[in-house]
């Protein structure tokens, strides 16, 4: 056995909105022993001084797309980007959001387009092959043609290759029956969830937030098929109309609900349990009026964020006032690099967010969305030792989140990397 002693100048858990003073942590090989004010450690036990820190769980990114290099560029490495670069690029990113302190990240899809690298990393990681976050994939987006999951309309205008393309991603569906077989295939390739997307979106030339992409035949297949897989199913939607449709089918998650304005849906998703992942972050230029950020973002995609910017606000208040327990997801595929994760903190706290309920979010709401409960997101004995530090205060400095100290996933300590 393999000891290690960790000692806190302040600890957050995960599992009670409290800083505590002065504790210490054992870590016996990967897991944690015992947390108390004094703990016995055995003879021959490794000593790491945090006593300068704040000391947390190794946190949970809910939402994240890793298959992507330099967010710039996205729309080129779609088109002009092989597989193998976009799988190489998973394994880049999670290392990188791994020393930056979130431990864990959930990885709703990404273009079909990467040959299934995702599923791959998780394994190469979990394997020890290479470091990296610890893996939660949905193997690819599942949608329509058009649909915000169709990234074939960045090249729409070559009609041939765009249907070559087109016909060579797994995630795309027809109909109910063609909806579930792509559930079962996903299923069999290793996929931990499925990620459905119901609308269009804001970064897709050739869609909108308000177009309901599927058909109600089609949403209920994904959910049912799901449901007997034993996979839970999410699904990229944001008018309240569509949420709740979606809801009163048995939807497991929301993810973005960006015009989730509607304050009695809202509360029908805490009663049923509905799951929702806000990503508040990527909208904060239109939210805040951020010119150079908007000026940032492809032109049909600042006219699609002007046009709704009322409604983005009125749907942030609903669900920052809603008692609802939503989880800490970045979607960053248009405003940072998909490994800042920490940025959504700053958002968090801007928009009124008590610092205790984003860090909840980012621990022990992210472990149950992930279904990990005894796992991850808490620092206590039996659980994975996962641990970061920070530098900042994080109940005052909506920052702190961006300044990891330190970083053990898995019983191993990394360099820490600071986003700023």
């Amino acid at each position: 056995m393999a000891y290690t002693l960790i000692k806190c100048g302040r600890l957050y858990d995960g599992l009670v909105d409290a800083i505590q003073e002065q504790m210490e942590i054992l870590v016996e090989d990967n897991r944690i022993k015992e947390v108390g004010k004094k703990v016995s450690a055995p003879a021959g036990a490794e000593v790491i001084d945090l006593s300068k820190f704040t000391v947390t769980p190794g946190l949970i990114d809910a939402h994240v797309h890793l298959g992507i290099g330099r967010w710039p560029e996205r729309r080129r490495e779609t088109v002009y980007e092989n597989p193998a670069y976009k799988g190489m690029m998973v394994l880049a990113n999670a290392r990188e959001a791994m020393l930056r302190g979130f431990t864990t990240l959930r990885v709703v899809g990404n273009n079909c387009d990467e040959g299934y690298g995702s599923i791959v990393s998780k394994r190469l990681i979990n394997s020890g092959y290479f470091e990296g976050a610890r893996l939660v994939v949905a193997s690819c987006y599942t949608g329509t043609t058009r649909s915000h999951a169709d990234t074939t309309a960045l090249f729409a205008t070559y009609p041939d290759v765009a249907t070559w393309v087109w016909e060579r991603y797994p995630g795309f569906i027809s109909g109910a029956e063609s909806m579930r077989e792509c559930i079962r295939q996903q299923a069999k390739f290793g996929a931990d969830f499925i990620k459905l997307y119901a609308t269009g979106g804001f970064s897709t030339p050739a869609d909108g937030p308000e177009d309901e992409c599927l058909t109600d035949e089609e949403m209920k297949a994904a959910i049912d098929t799901a449901h007997q897989l034993n996979l839970k199913i999410t699904s990229h939607s944001y008018t309240p109309d569509l949420i709740r449709k979606q809801v009163e089918m048995g939807i497991d998650g929301i993810e973005h609900g960006a015009l989730l304005d509607d304050r009695d849906l809202l509360q029908m998703m805490i009663e049923r349990g509905v799951e929702l992942v806000p990503t508040f972050c990527p909208y904060d230029g239109i939210v805040y009026q951020d010119d150079a950020t908007i000026k940032q973002w492809p032109y049909e995609m600042q006219i699609k964020l002007r046009k709704y910017g009322e409604w983005l606000i009125r749907a942030r208040k609903a669900i920052v006032e809603s008692g609802i327990a939503f989880g800490y997801g970045t979607d960053f595929v248009a405003s940072h690099h998909c490994y800042e994760c920490g940025y959504e903190y700053e958002t968090m706290i801007k928009s009124g967010v008590d610092p205790f309920r984003a860090l909840a979010a980012a621990t022990r709401v992210n472990k149950n969305i992930l279904e990990m409960p005894e796992d991850i997101g808490a620092v206590a004995p039996g659980y994975l030792a996962d641990i970061a530090a920070w530098r900042r205060d994080l109940l005052t400095d909506p920052k702190a989140l961006l300044d990891c100290a330190f970083v053990m996933k898995d019983g191993v300590v990394y360099q820490a990397k600071t986003v700023e």
